[in-house]
């Protein structure tokens, strides 16, 4: 199983999209982890899905050994066949449990919400059969130029996996956006990783994407270390693409885009570029929208479908990780409830609420140094939600990178 990354391209005008659901069931000869891989969840980033048959096609026809079983699938099968973000709503923002709950009763579906209830439906059979550690990871694209990238909800589980690749990792994206498909898994447990190889029009974002594939497989298990030097040619070709920017980085802000604005980003505008404090950056129904405060600009949207106008992130000091893992580590948060104005909301100790009347002194940063992120605030109240505790840890010790 070898790639040219130096020489690769791809020209997604000429290379043929397999237009199924599914790009490949690989059974492994020996029990091991499974990995499920999902290209063009967002149907106009086709990257992933030509990623996907690449690789899996390869270790097909090359009748490679595997340990434990790997599965590629399309995200959003019609929004595909078109070229389209999605068609009429966005299927990466439905993933929450009331709204499973709510699709589940309805009559009428709309094209996204009987795609995500096919999905489900995969991924409830994967996880009941997965015999070993789960990992889920989700390929995308971007609409502007950039570095690849990693995102991941901020648990631990997913930080020492994503810790491996040699690409900047971006935490705290489930706080901004209600929904994405990964949020979901992570919720019940298991490692989830979404990797964007580049801009949606960028011939390298393949490669990227074909090279993250391989060194998922390798760090997984699923590959033995004897294709170290595919794992090497891989990470070497990850590593010069990220370039300076491979750190970890915070989410700080985002510019939602309601569904009646008019809004145009300023050109020029890619991931991980510097910033200034009012610096213009978009203009929206005619009003300047300037940077409230300096950091880096993320995913600008230079496209017409979406509600994310941009995101502004800052870089996390080495040892503010440390310290952020030494405390969960030690479960502190369970001492919070002691302080006043601080209760659990359910029985799972999933969920705090936060009197910010009687605990104004817990401020945000906090709560992420613990693994909490804030979801609602309602009134004088804060509803913080943590991963840690719905991680399935115990599958993942016994691996190689834990």
């Amino acid at each position: 199983m070898t790639f040219d990354m130096d020489a690769f391209s791809f020209s997604t005008k000429t290379t043929r999209i397999r237009h199924e659901r599914w790009i490949k069931k690989l059974k492994g000869k020996k029990p091991g982890p499974t990995v499920v891989f999902f290209g063009a969840v967002h149907g106009n980033e086709p990257a992933g899905v030509l990623a996907l048959q690449e690789v899996l096609d390869g270790l097909l026809q090359k009748e490679v050994d595997l340990n434990g079983d790997v599965f590629g699938i399309v995200g959003n099968l019609p929004a595909l066949k078109i070229g389209e973000r999605f068609l009429e709503e966005d299927l990466n923002r439905l993933w929450t449990i009331p709204r499973i709950e709510q699709i589940k009763q309805k009559p009428n579906l709309s094209v996204e919400e009987k795609e995500l209830l096919e999905l489900l439906n995969i991924l409830e059979k994967i996880i009941k059969e997965a015999e070993g550690p789960l990992y889920f990871i989700d390929l995308h694209t971007t609409s502007s130029a950039t570095y690849p990238f990693i995102t991941i909800n901020d648990a631990l589980i997913n930080r020492k996996f994503a810790i491996k690749y040699p690409v900047p990792m971006v935490l705290g994206i489930e706080e901004h956006l209600t929904g994405p498909m990964l949020s979901y898994l992570n919720e019940v447990g298991y490692v989830s990783i979404g990797f964007e190889a580049g801009q949606h029009s960028d011939p390298k974002s393949i490669a990227c994407a074909i090279a993250f594939i391989q060194l998922t497989l390798i760090f997984s298990g699923i590959l033995e270390i004897t294709y170290e030097s595919e794992y090497m040619k891989a990470y070497q070709f990850l590593k010069q693409k990220a370039g300076s920017m491979h750190k970890v980085f915070e989410i700080a802000h985002l510019h939602k885009i309601g569904k009646e604005n008019q809004f145009k980003m300023m050109a020029g505008f890619i991931s991980f570029q510097s910033i200034k404090k009012g610096e213009l950056l978009a203009v929206q129904n005619g009003t300047q929208i300037t940077a409230p405060f300096s950091g880096r600009i993320f995913m600008p949207l230079y496209q017409q479908k979406g509600n994310d106008g941009f995101f502004i992130i800052y870089s996390i000091p080495t040892w503010i990780l440390g310290l952020s893992a030494l405390l969960r580590n030690w479960k502190v948060d369970q001492l919070l409830t002691f302080l006043p104005g601080v209760s659990w909301e359910d029985k799972a100790k999933l969920v705090m609420r936060v009197d910010l009347r009687t605990a104004r002194f817990l401020a945000k940063p906090f709560f992420h140094l613990l693994g909490y992120r804030v979801r609602v605030k309602e009134g004088g109240y804060l509803r913080v939600s943590n991963r840690e505790r719905a991680s399935k840890d115990n599958l993942y010790r016994k691996t190689n990178w834990w």
